[in-house]
């Protein structure tokens, strides 16, 4: 007899006898001396749960705990919704999805949900996601609601909990759900949020996105504690039909006769240190090479300040700002939201064009007024800087003005898909992307393009 538990974040594997020949074989086990029995990170219980069953033996599994579920859902899944679920479960219930925003990736999980109809943890980035998908699954499920983070700790058969709280809660209560859904399942990637998946036994896991692959290649052990991608539908894919139709268009402006000046002798300072040292700039791990020089390299801290210098002027200069002014005018009977990378071109654009502004140094009930005046049509307009990239519930929109940002693929998706959502009278979405002429922003504008 072989007897699986979860203890403290791993599952325990115990014998009759203690014979430590049972382990060999099984994946990532090894013998715990302290107690005589064999362990594992608890995301590896399917795995050795699915070889003792084809090694046969009578095997005792009380890893996840049994809940009496029956759930049911009123959505009507989008066939592209149903065949994203279906791959899903022909590759075992686990996997990622990636859908842009606004496709419903949340209907998918609920979908789901229902058909496994197990005790869930649905873990999520922000606080505003938090909120965001309680309402929905109170909405849906006809069964209380736990919830991890936001001022909570209540655990139930379904729970949402933030990244952070799953993060402190893990260990204890790894052995209570059978599915984990990961919202913004890219955020696994980083080094502290890892264990939270690798702490949960939970056997199906459903990992959500717009954009997977990050630029520093850790959507590789993603891919390992959820599974790998499975399905992906792109923006294009379902522009027109179950998204609103869009255009994108360019806007090249001049950097001022000082501006250019500063941006040169910036920009070839750094140049000229990535051509003395050897170091290019081809992912953003070589970033992060430069930025650990810096810290014993006095020319690499140069570079890395003439980097920034050089990106500050051209992602603020005042023709970006003549820019906006222009198409805020040219779309006054439009709702706008203007994306920057800097919360103080926030405040500045804010104050000069009247505009309500989100940065991360709002407040959380001033956030949510202020997009419940957008929601509403008390505001028509609204800037921010990166705030409202993901994890917040943002109202519809059709115009989107990229005054700058980070230049990455997953940022510019993000953005463009705030104003994707279904228009009431089938109208076209538009974002605006407003660029430094010939400067590094530019060309990774057109690398991307």
């Amino acid at each position: 007899m072989i007897r699986l538990s979860f203890e403290d974040g791993t599952v325990r594997i115990d014998a009759d006898g203690g014979d430590d020949a049972v382990l060999d074989g099984l994946p990532d086990v090894e013998a715990d001396p302290r107690s005589g029995t064999g362990r594992a990170p608890a995301y590896r219980y399917a795995a050795i749960r699915d070889a003792l069953a084809d090694r046969g033996g009578e095997v005792e599994d009380r890893v996840v705990a049994d809940a009496d579920l029956t759930l049911s859902t009123t959505y009507e899944l989008r066939e592209y919704q149903r065949e994203a679920l279906s791959a899903w479960r022909e590759a075992g219930e686990r996997g990622v999805i990636e859908l842009p925003t606004g496709a419903g990736k949340t209907v998918v999980a609920i979908g789901a949900m229902a058909a496994l109809s197990v005790p869930t943890l649905v873990v999520v980035p922000t606080v505003d996601l938090l909120h965001q998908w309680r309402r929905e699954l109170e909405a849906e499920f006809d069964a209380p609601i736990g919830q991890f983070g936001g001022g909570e700790q209540r655990s139930e058969s379904i729970t949402v909990s933030t990244y952070d709280s799953a993060y402190l809660r893990a260990e204890a209560v790894g052995g209570e759900f059978g599915l984990a859904v990961f919202d913004e399942v890219h955020h696994l990637g980083g080094e502290g949020y890892r264990d939270v998946a690798r702490l949960l036994a939970a056997p199906a896991r459903m990992g959500l996105t717009a954009t997977f692959e990050r630029p520093d290649g850790a959507h590789e052990i993603v891919a390992d504690l959820v599974g790998p991608k499975v399905y992906e539908r792109s923006v294009d894919d379902l522009a027109g039909e179950h998204l609103a139709p869009y255009d994108i268009r360019r806007i090249e402006v001049e950097l001022t006769g000082e501006e250019r000046e500063a941006y040169e002798a910036a920009q070839e300072r750094f140049v000229d240190y990535l051509r003395n040292s050897n170091l290019r700039m081809d992912s953003g791990s070589d970033y992060q090479k430069l930025v650990m020089r810096s810290g014993n390299d006095p020319r690499a801290r140069e570079a890395l300040l003439a980097k920034q210098r050089a990106r500050d002027v051209m992602m603020n200069s005042d023709a970006k700002v003549a820019a906006l002014a222009d198409l805020l005018d040219r779309h006054r009977d439009d709702r706008i939201i203007v994306f920057t990378a800097h919360t103080d071109l926030v405040y500045r654009l804010s104050e000069r064009f009247l505009l309500p502004a989100i940065t991360g140094e709002t407040g959380a009930s001033e956030r949510r007024e202020i997009l419940e005046r957008f929601r509403a049509g008390e505001y028509s307009r609204v800037v921010t800087a990166n705030v409202l990239d993901e994890g917040v519930d943002v109202p519809d929109a059709n115009v989107a003005v990229v005054l700058s940002g980070s230049g990455s693929e997953r940022e510019f998706t993000q953005r463009l898909g705030r104003v994707l959502r279904p228009k009431a009278d089938d109208g076209r979405a538009l974002l605006y992307e407003v660029v430094s002429a010939e400067t590094a922003e530019e060309r990774v504008a057109s690398r991307r393009r």
